[in-house]
């Protein structure tokens, strides 16, 4: 290859936006030559990993977009420490095929059992997959939209936490909303129904639901378009938070230290309020 042909193709490898093929001509031809590689052969290779580069460029920037507290995956998951939790059923969703039905997922259970840290690993896959992904908790989601319809921004703040393939939202019934806040969830709840998926996070049993929002009728509203299309885990198990705690009082204390297995139980059974 001569000297002009070289430039001329990495001028024009710039000018499309392939950088990697633009800095690794050399070293392609290069791997050509010692492959014996045929033409078509060659684009293929100079295709799949610009491709593979291009992607990973598009999921790092999606991570760096989408908030999350952290990037953690399934294969950091403890289950043996949940063991009333199959771990098929997690990663059944890890597949993404609620994604693509536009569903959702509902991972309820008492504080510390993990299920943020689930939470974030399917929108690291989703992420990973192609779709675009963000995460907020419930309290920062209703402050930032009072305040953008204070300001006279709501549609536009709205459109924010409608628009990902993907929205987490995180600690769900917290703390208790009054009603306008719940109607402020209830419009996102609402404009993303069968259009893109939610994956959300609650230590609240849904027939507690009416109390953290405010309103019974209005929680009813909220859940009915959730759980049309939704898969839910629920959590039975201690916290993980406080494993090396009670680990470490149990050893200073000589005394032996168990979870109250009775309040965490209703985490079993999904009921609707009426």
């Amino acid at each position: 290859m001569s000297e002009l042909t070289g430039h001329r193709i990495r001028v024009t490898a710039a000018r499309l936006g392939l950088p990697h093929l633009a800095e690794a001509l050399t070293d392609y031809i290069r791997r050509a030559d010692e492959g014996k590689l045929g033409y078509l052969d060659l684009m293929d290779l100079v295709l799949s990993e610009e491709l593979a580069i291009r992607d990973d460029r598009r999921y790092r920037q999606g991570l760096r977009l989408s908030r999350l507290p952290h990037h953690k995956t399934l294969e950091d998951y403890d289950f043996a420490f949940q063991p009333e939790l199959e771990p098929r059923k997690v990663k059944d969703l890890a597949t993404l095929a609620f994604v693509e039905a536009k569903a959702n997922v509902a991972l309820l259970g008492p504080p510390g059992v993990g299920k943020t840290h689930i939470a974030v690993a399917l929108a690291v896959a989703a992420c990973r997959a192609g779709y675009s992904i963000y995460f907020t908790t419930l309290d920062d989601m209703v402050r930032n939209l009072k305040t953008a319809e204070t300001a006279g921004r709501l549609v536009t703040k709205l459109a924010s936490y409608v628009r990902p393939s993907v929205l987490v939202v995180d600690e769900v019934g917290y703390q208790p909303l009054e009603r306008a806040e719940a109607h402020l969830v209830f419009q996102v709840i609402s404009k993303r129904y069968e259009k893109d998926s939610i994956i959300l996070t609650s230590n609240k049993s849904f027939g507690e639901w009416g109390q953290v929002f405010g309103d019974e009728v209005l929680a009813t509203a909220i859940l009915d378009r959730l759980l049309h299309h939704c898969d839910v885990i629920s959590i039975n198990g201690p916290s993980y938070r406080l494993k090396n705690r009670l680990r470490a009082l149990d050893g200073e204390s000589g005394t032996e230290w168990t979870w109250g297995r009775s309040s965490v139980r209703m985490w079993g059974t999904a009921r609707v309020p009426r």
